[in-house]
């Protein structure tokens, strides 16, 4: 290879680790075109695939700031570049490595931080990013149907929640904390009955004609 070539070659190595949030370091040895072209639909849009020259790729990543990936340089080597969802990227790898056992994972970086084989297969084992926002996006919307109801129930009747609330918290600080206690909104469907004491009260202390 042409000393310009080789040049060019580094440079895209080390735009693509640039470029990416992470990189896992694989051998392909012993698979087939059709395979490596299965291994890259897999990754799906979150992470390219591309075969390297191990000196290559050594200069691209010291160039870039990558350290502990001489060690693992060795043999056929091809990286995933990671570029969106780092769990389902890993999931890809692993899952294709189960089918296919002549790929092996030696190794990474995600986000500075250096991977090895478990700790990548451990990545593979989390939930995905969407799963997670999804699950997210569900508490979320838990706590904010309470804060709705709170903001459309009447002054007075907030006020009495929040009493009510301070004197809950007084038997059991855990209340405020998270912990055990009447839900907002079993202490809302206490509040009428609340109203409607106070009101018999009212109408008992109310002077009667003679």
């Amino acid at each position: 290879m042409a000393r310009a070539d080789k040049q060019a070659a580094v440079a895209e190595i080390v735009e693509s680790f640039n470029e990416a949030s992470g990189a896992v370091l694989t051998e392909y040895r012993g698979l087939t075109v059709k395979q490596l072209q299965e291994l890259r639909r897999s990754l799906g849009e979150n992470a390219s695939y591309a075969v390297v020259k191990n000196t290559l790729a050594k200069i691209a990543a010291t160039e870039a700031g990558i350290d502990g990936f001489d060690d693992l340089l060795n043999g056929p080597t091809a990286i995933a570049f990671i570029n969106g969802d780092a769990v389902e990227a890993a999931k890809g790898l692993r899952d294709f490595a189960k089918a296919n056992p002549t790929l092996v994972i030696k190794g990474g970086v995600l986000d500075g931080k250096q991977l090895d084989p478990t700790e990548i297969a451990k990545l593979a084992d989390l939930e995905s990013r969407e799963v997670l926002m999804g699950k997210l996006a569900g508490a979320m919307l838990a706590s904010l149907s309470q804060a709705v109801y709170l903001l459309n129930a009447p002054i007075s009747q907030v006020a009495r929640l929040a009493g009510s609330l301070e004197a809950k918290a007084q038997e059991d600080p855990s209340i405020l904390a998270g912990g055990a206690g009447t839900p907002v909104a079993d202490a809302a469907e206490e509040a009428p009955a609340a109203d409607e004491a106070t009101e018999a009260e009212a109408a008992d202390e109310q002077p009667t004609d003679a």
